[in-house]
Parts: C-alpha cells; structure tokens; sequence
C-alpha cells in the first residue's frame, strides 16, 4: 500500500473536519501547528492573491517576492506601545478629518512584497487604495516597534521597501534601547532622519499640526491617553 503525500495527509485530514471549526479560532489554530508538525516540501511561490487565501488574521507572516516570511508574536511591551499611539492616532486624525488609521493585523501591498505594519495611517486622498482586507498600495505613514526578532527587516529590508514606495513619513520605535528614529522622504526620494527639537518633541510632516514629546514612550506605564490628548488641545 502507497504512502499518502503529507500534502495528500493534510488534505484528507483538514476535509473530514466537521464546519464548526471554522468558527473556533483556538482550535483552528492548534489544529495548524498539529499539521506543521508533518514533513511538507519547500513552499512553492504564491501570488500576493493566493497569499492573502491563504492567511487569516491569526497568521502571522508577510509576502516578499511571492514567498512567506512567517513573524514571531509580539511582546506586552510592544502591544502598548502600539495600543497608546492607535488611540493617540485615532483621536488626532478622527478630530481632523485627515483619514484613516491602521494597526496590524492589516496588509499593505507594495510592488514587491505585502507587509503588516504595526501601524499604519492613510491620507483622505489615498483612500482609494483601501481594499476588504489591504491596502493596496503605500500608506502616508508608517510606525514600526522594534523587535529583536524584526530589528533586521525594520531597519533593513522595509526601510527601502517604504523609501522606493514613496511612504513619506516612517517612525521606528525601539523599546529595547529608548530610542525612536523619525524618517521623512526627502526631494530626492530618500529618507532622511528628523531629529526632534531640543525640548524633545517630533513633528510630523504627514499629519499636519501633530507632535509627539518622544519621552512619553519609555514611560512606565505609558501616559494616559486622554491626558495626552489633553495636552495635544484636542479635549
């Protein structure tokens, strides 16, 4: 008797599930790491469509050059960090009619790869480029929080990848080491790092008027978002 394929194992498995599962995303997701426990061949490329049929929001990868870079869950430190500028985000934009915001999990696709910025917020005249679930296209703004894990692909291969994109403004926050690096697109189309004032204090060139004091981010625990707002003049 023939061997099943681990691919044909899968299949087999996966299609005798009962319907309901797909409604538990707990078991959905044990039953995934269950079948990456069985020997598969090397991923075949897949277009950015087949990508996104295949991920879900539990997935947690990033499409480059038709192939999957799978990513590590995020640390407590990280997801506040990410949490306080949303709803500092949210409250500005919101307030003034600028556009939209995004945090992960939400994908950009650029020419090359489809990546999930931390966050993420779109100019009202770019809406166009908001599809179901990606942008497709650059976004206005981009902060990513370091990890040690992604400390390569922030400062590396997404630094370019926003530059040749045309993303204007792109904050690199590392929490490790208390430091955030606040990059805008110059004439020439190459970031150059805006450093802030000597009381401490970022502008944004994207979002008109808003600025951040750069030490509320090292804060513990992180200041309160409505005394934040407060200050910024929005209550």
């Amino acid at each position: 008797m023939a061997v099943p394929h681990a691919e044909e194992v899968k299949k087999l498995v996966t299609e005798g599930l009962p319907d309901w599962i797909e409604e538990e995303p707990i078991l959905r997701r044990r039953l995934r790491e269950m079948m990456g426990q069985i020997p598969t061949p090397a991923a075949a490329k897949m277009t950015y469509e087949e990508f996104l049929d295949w991920a879900d929001e539990d997935t947690l990868a990033e499409w480059v050059d038709g192939e999957v870079v799978m990513t590590t869950p995020a640390s407590d430190r990280h997801q506040d960090l990410v949490r306080f500028l949303t709803s500092v985000f949210a409250i500005y934009v919101e307030s003034h009619h600028l556009g939209v915001i995004r945090p992960a999990p939400f994908q950009m696709k650029l020419a090359r790869s489809g990546r999930e910025p931390d966050l993420l917020f779109v100019a009202r005249d770019h809406l166009d480029r908001l599809k179901e679930t990606y942008l497709d296209g650059p976004a206005d703004l981009v902060v990513e929080v370091v990890s040690p894990e992604s400390i390569g692909r922030d400062r590396g291969e997404k630094f370019y990848e926003y530059e040749q994109a045309g993303i204007a403004e792109y904050w690199l926050i590392d929490p490790q080491v208390e430091r955030a690096e606040f990059y805008q697109l110059a004439a020439a189309g190459k970031y150059e790092i805006v450093l802030p004032d000597a009381g401490g204090t970022y502008r944004s060139v994207v979002l008109s008027g808003f600025w951040l004091r750069v030490e509320w981010l090292w804060q513990r625990p992180l200041p309160p978002v409505l005394d934040v707002v407060r200050e910024l003049g929005l209550i």
